[in-house]
């Protein structure tokens, strides 16, 4: 299994519009991926947007977001579960 973690900073006034998007516009685009098992979003005080998806292989990426939302790119990061 790969986790991808996607962050976006929000402009201020763009914040709720941001979270509407992720939820409403780019998850649904590869929900019903078959290598894609699960998606949280996840907000923070200073206006970031966190989204954790599953993936079984190969994740997909978010679109960019509309560049109005946002104070700067995206980032993202993959990673795998550690063996202890």
């Amino acid at each position: 299994m790969i986790v991808r973690m996607w962050e976006a900073r929000a402009e201020s006034y763009g914040f709720a519009d941001l979270i509407t998007w992720v939820c409403e516009t780019a998850l649904p685009e590869f929900e019903h991926d078959p290598l894609h098992l699960s998606s949280e979003v996840f907000s923070s005080t200073d206006h970031r947007v966190v989204v954790i998806s599953k993936w079984r292989s190969n994740p997909r990426a978010l679109p960019d977001p509309p560049a109005t939302l946002v104070a700067r790119p995206p980032h993202s990061w993959d990673f795998t579960q550690v063996d202890r």
